[in-house]
Formats: C-alpha cells, structure tokens, sequence
C-alpha cells in the first residue's frame, strides 16, 4: 500500500507597490546602488561623517594652520567651523528624539551601513556636512556656494545609497544645517563689528 505525503507549500507574500518616499528611496537605489565603487564611496561618506567627527578634524587642523601663521580671525573662523559643525550635529539629534520617525525599515530597501540609533528625521550627516561646508568653505575664504556644491550633494545621496534616510530627512539636515551655519555666520559679524567698535 503506497501512501503520498502532501506538503503545504505556502504562498509567496507579495507586497503592495511601493509608493512616496519608499519608491523614491528604491528608484535611488536601483539606479545607484549597484555601479561600481558607490557603496564603499557611500560608506566611506558614512564613517567621515559620523557624529560631524571628520569636519572636526578639518576645521582643527585649518585652525592649527592660521594659529602658527598668527591669523587671529581666521582662527576663529576656523573654530566656528568646527563649532558650527558639531552644534548643527547635536540640533539634528535632540530633534531626532522628539520626532521619533523610525529609519526605513520596508524589506525591499538595502541597508549598507549600521547606525547609531533607530531614528531618522532630520539626517545628522546632512545636518552637520551642509553646517561645515558652508563654514569650512568661508573660513578657508572659497566663494560661498562652491564647497557646499561640491560636498553636500554626495552626502545627501550616500544616506539615500544605504538606505538609511529618506529624502525627507536629507533634505531637512540640508535645511538645518544651512540655517546653523547661518546663525555661527551672524554671530561672527556681530561680534566682529562689537570689536571694531571698542
């Protein structure tokens, strides 16, 4: 007497076309994710930026440098950079906490990068890369526009690359960052002119 065993075998889940940030989050990685070098570029990005900690490092040795030539004002430029680019890093955090948006978690998204945290509105590498951009970019005395044209846009992308930010939140760190790098910049020009006027 033969007998016949039955396995269920069950359906595959199919999920529902994606839409809004999570279709513009997969059409990015779909054309980017898979050339050559961009997700080693894009985790290199990831590593620099962390916690603002290559700008730092920037803005501290172009502070050293102005230091030795005796420049008393591009020291302090060079320090505001780095001043700029960590109090831009720390706004972007505290806001994290009271947004609480949870980081992309659908399951057709590729992740290339741990994070610090499950948060992720606004991204704190947009935040702080567009702060010490700008300022980097002043204090070395480039046209305003030209290092945050250059550096900023990569950046914003490499978040998107590895799937760890949607466009809102780059967009929004771009936003904040630009504004903190404002705020050092008036803040500069008001104590530069209390100086001048003692």
């Amino acid at each position: 007497m033969s007998s016949e065993s039955t396995e269920s075998v069950s359906a595959p889940v199919v999920l529902p076309p994606a839409t809004g940030e999570v279709a513009a989050l997969l059409a990015v990685q779909r054309v980017a994710a898979d050339r050559p070098g961009v997700i080693s570029a894009a985790r290199g990005l990831s590593h620099f930026g962390e916690h603002s900690l290559g700008w730092l490092a920037i803005a501290g040795v172009g502070a050293a440098a102005a230091w030795r030539r005796g420049d008393q004002p591009e020291v302090r430029r060079w320090a505001e950079a780095g001043v700029g680019a960590f109090g831009a890093h720390a706004a972007s955090v505290i806001i994290k906490r009271v947004v609480r948006r949870r980081r992309p978690h659908d399951e057709r998204i590729r992740v290339g990068v741990s994070t610090p945290s499950k948060l992720s509105f606004p991204s704190s590498h947009a935040t702080s890369t567009t702060a010490a951009a700008i300022l980097i970019g002043r204090a070395a005395g480039l046209p305003t526009a030209a290092l945050p044209a250059v550096v900023v846009p990569p950046m914003l992308l490499s978040r998107l690359v590895l799937g760890v930010h949607y466009p809102t939140d780059v967009l929004a760190g771009a936003a904040i960052g630009a504004a903190s790098a404002a705020a050092v910049t008036a803040g500069d020009r008001l104590f530069a002119t209390n100086v001048a006027t003692r």
